[in-house]
């Protein structure tokens, strides 16, 4: 029963909860929390600027934590680890889950009010986020002219150039089926990986017998978790040009794109494409 005391009020001073940091708080030297909660600087009186700062920069921290699960994946494949490649595949799950949610603060922007703060940013889009770019390696969509965009910053250009000459996820992916005794065809396993991922008949072929096989193979199950996070990808996708669409119509986008058809042609671009082909085979 509430007796309507606060349970601070009760503290005792010796509490541990209450005792003088000697610096900066345990828990800002671990999460930077004062480093994060610095970094959103409006450029104009706006009262939905914040929101989409705070949306963005959000956003790039969802992508950051997907990259990692996603490299821990790929890497695990590489050694046939499929526990620890699942394990990781099963948080990314989640986290790109949250990163679809993480449209909602700006989900209904009018065109005022985007327009409030729209000049503010320039010729700044979405589209040059580094670490998206290498979430879309990972994913497979390679572009050496992405990476050459980056030249005027040494650092990130260094690490886009390393993640265009790595396998994607998908790439290691089809490796480790071959190595369970599938027949990913040669020609697949030795692309060049530097190119954009292309569906391949041979591909759905392999895909068609995992999924005509025992319906509780662990194979099959990995299949329809590729196939949950690919969702996932494209449903966040889709609700960026919903986002776009409902705030600025079909005006010129950011930097100069084509705005909401440019979105529109990325996001009809299928993430791991055999695993939706072979649906219409079975």
């Amino acid at each position: 029963m509430n007796d309507g005391t606060s349970a601070l009020a009760d503290l005792s001073p010796d509490d541990p909860l209450v005792q003088p940091f000697s610096g900066a708080s345990p828990y800002d030297d671990y999460v930077h929390a004062s480093v994060l909660n610095s970094l959103q600087q409006p450029l104009t009186e706006a009262a939905d600027e914040m929101g989409f700062l705070v949306t963005t920069q959000v956003m790039e921290l969802w992508f950051t934590l997907i990259v990692h699960e996603w490299r821990t994946a790929r890497d695990a494949f590489a050694k046939d680890d499929l526990d620890a490649a699942t394990d990781a595949l099963v948080r990314s799950r989640r986290a790109v889950g949250a990163l679809v949610d993480s449209w909602q603060p700006i989900a209904a922007l009018t065109p005022a009010q985007f327009n409030g703060f729209r000049a503010a940013f320039g010729q700044a889009s979405g589209f040059q986020s580094a670490m998206y770019r290498h979430m879309e390696f990972l994913l497979g969509e390679k572009s050496a002219a992405l990476v050459r965009a980056h030249r005027g910053d040494p650092t990130v250009h260094e690490a886009l150039r390393e993640a265009h000459r790595e396998p994607s996820l998908y790439d290691e992916v089809l490796g480790y089926l071959h190595r369970q005794g599938l027949p990913v065809p040669e020609h697949v396993r030795e692309r060049d990986v530097t190119q954009p991922y292309a569906s391949d008949p041979g591909v759905v072929a392999v895909w068609r017998q995992v999924y005509t096989g025992p319906q509780h193979h662990p194979l099959l199950a990995l299949g329809e978790l590729l196939t949950d996070i690919a969702e996932r990808v494209t449903r966040w996708r889709f609700d960026h040009v919903m986002v776009v669409r409902r705030a600025m119509g079909t005006k010129t986008g950011s930097a100069g794109s084509s705005g909401v058809d440019f979105l529109r042609a990325r996001a009809d671009r299928l993430v791991f494409p055999e695993l939706w082909a072979v649906r219409g085979d079975i």
